[in-house]
C-alpha cells in the first residue's frame, strides 16, 4: 500500500460517496492469444453478470499475428459488449495498456491478462473494496510456482532494487491485475512519458489502495510473450523512468576512483624522488589500465541509458496508433434485446 495515501479519512469519505451501479470497464491487452481468448471471454463473462453492473470489454490487439482479431471480432458481433483497439503493429504490453485507459469509459477498470493466470473470480473481492473506499485494489501473487525459478529469483530481486533506489513505494509480485478507480485512469491518463513503466505509474499516482493475495496458476494455453532479454530491457525502464540513483553513483564512484588515482600517482611521485626510476610493471600497468577503462565504459553506458530515453522522449512521438476500431453492442442494448426476447 502507498504510505502517502493511507489515511482513513480519505477511504471513508470515498466509501460514502461511491455510485450504486458504476459502469466497468474491463481492459485486457492482447498479443498472438487466439488459443486462450474463447476461453477467457467464457470465464470473465459469468463473474461480470455476476456483478449485475453495465460492462464493457476494451480488448487491446498490440499487432497480433494470429486469428486473434476475427476471434475477437465474430465475439463483438454475436452480442458481447465493448471494442477492440487494433493497433496498427506491436508497441509492446506497456502501450497497449496505455490505449486501453485511453478507450475505457467506465467509472472503474479491471485490468487484467487474457491468459487466466489472474483469477477472473477475484474481480468481486476488488469490487467489495472500492465499494469499501479504495481506488486502488491489486491482486498480490503469494505463489508463484508456475513460473521459473530463475524468473521469481530475478523478479524478487528487481523488487528489491526498485524499491531500495526508487522514491516511490511499488508492491512486491503485484502485477497489472487491478481494478481503479476513474479518478486513477484520469490521473495516468495526465502523464505523458513515452517510456511507459506502468508498475511504476501505479504506483506513483498514489491514491489509497489495498492488496488481495492469491496464487497465480499456469497459463491455461498458448505461451507467454516476455523472453528474459524484453524483461531485462523492462526492469531497465522501470529503473532510469522512476530514478536517478545509478547517476549519482557513478558521480561519486567516479569521485573515488580519482581520488584514489591522484593518491596513486602521488605516490609514484614521491618513491620516484626518493628511490629513483625502477622497471615499470607490465601487470600493474594493465590492471590499473583495464580497470579505468571498464569503470568509464560502465559510467558512460549508464548515461547513455538516460541519453536514449531522453531521446525517445524529445520526439514527442504517440505512444501507440490505432489502426481500427470494432465496436460490439452496448451492454444495455444487449440487456433491453435479451428482456425483449424472453418476453
Amino acid at each position: 500500500m502507498n504510505k502517502a495515501a493511507d489515511s482513513k479519512i480519505y477511504v471513508s469519505r470515498r466509501e460514502s460517496t461511491r455510485p450504486d451501479a458504476p459502469v466497468l470497464s474491463v481492459i485486457v491487452p492482447v498479443f498472438n492469444e487466439e488459443e486462450v481468448i474463447g476461453h477467457f471471454v467464457e470465464a470473465t463473462r459469468p463473474v461480470l453478470e455476476q456483478t449485475g453492473l453495465v460492462y464493457e470489454y476494451v480488448f487491446i490487439d498490440d499487432g497480433s499475428r494470429d486469428a486473434t482479431a476475427d476471434i475477437l471480432a465474430e465475439k463483438l458481433k454475436s452480442g458481447l459488449p465493448g471494442r477492440l483497439l487494433g493497433l496498427s503493429r506491436n508497441f509492446g504490453k506497456e502501450a497497449a495498456l496505455s490505449a486501453g485507459l485511453e478507450a475505457a469509459r467506465g467509472d472503474i477498470a479491471v485490468i487484467i491478462d487474457a491468459d487466466l493466470q489472474d483469477p477472473p473470480d477475484l474481480i468481486l473481492q476488488m469490487l467489495d473494496g472500492w465499494k469499501a473506499g479504495y481506488d486502488v485494489i491489486y491482486g498480490l501473487r503469494v505463489n508463484r510456482s508456475s513460473d521459473t525459478l530463475m524468473k521469481r529469483s530475478t523478479a524478487n530481486m528487481f523488487y528489491k532494487l526498485f524499491n531500495r533506489l526508487a522514491n516511490i513505494d511499488m508492491p512486491a509480485n503485484a502485477g497489472d491485475f487491478r481494478l481503479i478507480d476513474r479518478a486513477v485512469i484520469d490521473a495516468l491518463l495526465k502523464l505523458p512519458e513515452r517510456s511507459r513503466f506502468m508498475k511504476g505509474l501505479f504506483a506513483w499516482v498514489g491514491f489509497p489502495a489495498m492488496a488481495i493475495p492469491y496464487e497465480r496458476p499456469a497459463r491455461m494455453a498458448g505461451r507467454g510473450k516476455f523472453n528474459y532479454w524484453k524483461l531485462w530491457n523492462f526492469a531497465l525502464d522501470g529503473l532510469t523512468g522512476f530514478t536517478t540513483l545509478p547517476l549519482r553513483v557513478w558521480f561519486y564512484g567516479g569521485a573515488l576512483i580519482s581520488l584514489a588515482a591522484f593518491a596513486y600517482a602521488f605516490f609514484l611521485t614521491l618513491r620516484t624522488i626518493f628511490y629513483g626510476v625502477d622497471w615499470p610493471g607490465y601487470a600493474s600497468l594493465m590492471v590499473a589500465l583495464l580497470f579505468f577503462s571498464g569503470a568509464q565504459l560502465l559510467s558512460i553506458g549508464m548515461i547513455g541509458e538516460y541519453i536514449a530515453r531522453l531521446f525517445n522522449e524529445a520526439k514527442q512521438r504517440p505512444v501507440y496508433i490505432v489502426q481500427d476500431v470494432i465496436e460490439g453492442t452496448p451492454e444495455e442494448t444487449a440487456k433491453t434485446d435479451k428482456d425483449a426476447n424472453a418476453g
